[in-house]
């Protein structure tokens, strides 16, 4: 069981992720209502809200707001707070781990019982079934920043982060969605459970036992177990992960690949366990540490390397440092902490707190 130097395919067997040849391939889509043409973005194009998602997401985020100050201003206890805590730790993971760097990018192996825990953490998080929520992510690197991509961050932070959930998926993205190859996790009974009892298992594990733990064994009331310990922290979460779909597409440097939309965002990695290393991931997407370095601010590489010490996780695939370094050599915007120039650096402009491998969230870059 040891970690793997590894040659980057995609899970439909072609170069995942590489967005120049997106851009410039002859993908036409077989949709009449689709016009024929290269994907990019197109900027006149008007999408249809869907009010009952929108009014959804305002009330969601209303009563998180509710049970934050009921968070801040010490309305629950500390065993809440440490329960909240563990929930929030166990379904990110869920996220990271077992929808993102497992399922999406098969970027390590995993025993059966990982895979069954992972898939329970993952439930815990509400983020759609892992089935959807991982063709999503393939479309998203297949077709990045495009209009097939589904929170294209080419139409700003809104849409990116939110707005993509609001509206009707653009045609795009529904052609080409029926293109991604998903045969590995239609073929895995355990994914396809999940995917067939989503529902059910939502209301279980994401609502009920969050919600009720706190009541039967805290002394919480249930409004404010309801309100702290499944809104609130549901909604922080869902921005969590969001972030890393519009600031981790906006605001950062390009040190790999500045042909990329993707940035690398210290302060996405903070609140995702390592996930806003973004333009390294695009650049080598089945690197199972989703960034250069194994341990710095990547909460899940370092559990993902003791669930291998203790034989659940194997097969670790990562990029070779050579290749890596002839990556930022060839294709980087100069801002590597190592293999970048003064120059490169001295044109990065910062807003908010500096970083000596991030060192800002925007740069003075041309909008890709």
């Amino acid at each position: 069981m040891t970690t793997k130097d590894f040659a980057p395919v995609s899970s439909d067997g072609a170069r995942e992720n590489n967005i120049v040849d997106t851009l410039i391939e002859s993908t036409m889509v077989k949709n009449p209502h689709v016009p024929a043409r290269v994907i990019g973005t197109d900027y006149t194009y008007r999408r249809k809200i869907v009010w009952k998602n929108a009014i959804g997401f305002l009330i969601l985020h209303i009563l998180a707001v509710w049970g934050f100050f009921i968070f801040v201003r010490g309305g629950v206890s500390l065993k809440t707070l440490l329960w909240i805590s563990v929930i929030l730790f166990l379904s990110g993971e869920g996220v990271t781990i077992g929808a993102h760097r497992l399922y999406s990018h098969k970027s390590f192996s995993a025993t059966p019982l990982l895979r069954a825990f992972l898939l329970l953490c993952h439930t815990i998080a509400g983020q759609n079934s892992m089935y959807i929520w991982c063709r999503d992510h393939r479309l998203h690197h297949r077709y990045s920043d495009t209009d097939a991509d589904p929170h294209n961050s080419k139409r700003g932070f809104f849409f990116s982060h939110i707005g993509w959930l609001m509206s009707r998926k653009h045609p795009y993205v529904l052609e080409m969605g029926k293109r991604i190859d998903m045969s590995d996790l239609e073929a895995d009974w355990m994914v396809m459970f999940q995917k067939k009892y989503y529902y059910p298992l939502y209301v279980i594990f994401a609502l009920f036992i969050p919600v009720w733990v706190p009541i039967q064994y805290f002394g919480e009331t249930f409004w404010n177990s309801l309100l702290v310990c499944y809104f609130f922290r549901y909604c922080y979460q869902l921005n969590g992960t969001w972030l890393v779909n519009s600031a981790a597409h906006l605001y950062g440097t390009r040190p790999y690949d500045k042909n990329f939309q993707p940035v690398e965002s210290w302060f996405v990695s903070l609140l995702c366990f390592g996930e806003g290393w973004h333009n390294y991931h695009h650049a080598f997407p089945w690197d199972y540490k989703t960034a250069e370095l194994p341990t710095h601010i990547n909460i899940s590489a370092v559990v993902i390397r003791m669930l291998e010490k203790i034989r659940l996780a194997y097969d670790l695939k990562t990029a070779p440092p050579e290749m890596v370094a002839e990556r930022i050599m060839r294709t980087g915007d100069g801002t590597h902490h190592v293999f970048g120039n003064e120059e490169a650096k001295a044109a990065v402009t910062a807003i908010g707190p500096l970083h000596p491998l991030n060192p800002s969230y925007t740069t003075k870059h041309k909008p890709l």
